[in-house]
């Protein structure tokens, strides 16, 4: 159970106000449909959070609990630094021509493939012995942020702060994650 409520409050977090929500919520205003949006979604979700989950799995086996808390710490750090650093412009997509489901599921796997998210996942997979909790944890977080984005599309920046989320989201990762880096070097 830690594994997938780790993975479920850390993703959400890590995908609010991410490229992910906002490659939703402009598929949505392009194809003006949700259903396949989020039928892609999901799908492409459920793809990386299970890949990254049994690469987490796998080290898991093969790698002993101080690098693999270390590993853990990292990914949070990473992940804070990512939410309060720069982000580059969002490729909208606008060019491909194969359907709201294809575009989605296509797009939304390759902006997450090696995403914050992802490092969080595989390192949270890592720190448990049930790869598939945290997978679960991991795909309900990610459509718990990306979901309203279809739904809201442009009201969703309108009703809700996302860059104070964003900032404070960043600033726990990184208390978290320097915390945790902190154990595994055996200082506190």
């Amino acid at each position: 159970m830690d594994a997938f409520l780790t993975s479920l409050f850390a993703l959400s977090l890590a995908e609010f106000g991410d490229r992910s929500q906002i490659l939703c919520a402009a598929l949505a205003i392009r194809y003006g449909r949700v259903a396949p949006i989020i039928l892609g979604l999901g799908c492409a979700t459920l793809s990386n959070c299970v890949i990254s989950a049994m690469l987490g799995d796998t080290a898991h086996q093969w790698i002993s609990e101080e690098p693999l808390q270390l590993f853990y710490a990292l990914s949070l750090i990473f992940a804070g630094v990512g939410m309060l650093a720069w982000r580059r412009p969002v490729d909208l997509l606008e060019n491909w021509s194969l359907g709201p489901f294809w575009t989605s599921f296509l797009g939304l796997f390759i902006l997450q493939l090696g995403d914050k998210g992802q490092f969080i996942l595989a390192a949270t997979a890592a720190r448990t012995d049930m790869w598939a909790f945290a997978a679960a944890g991991g795909w309900i977080g990610v459509m718990i942020a990306c979901v309203p984005a279809i739904l809201l599309r442009r009201q969703l920046a309108e009703h809700i702060p996302i860059r104070s989320i964003r900032y404070a989201g960043g600033g726990a990762f990184l208390l978290i994650g320097g915390i945790l880096a902190l154990g595994a070097w055996g200082i506190i």
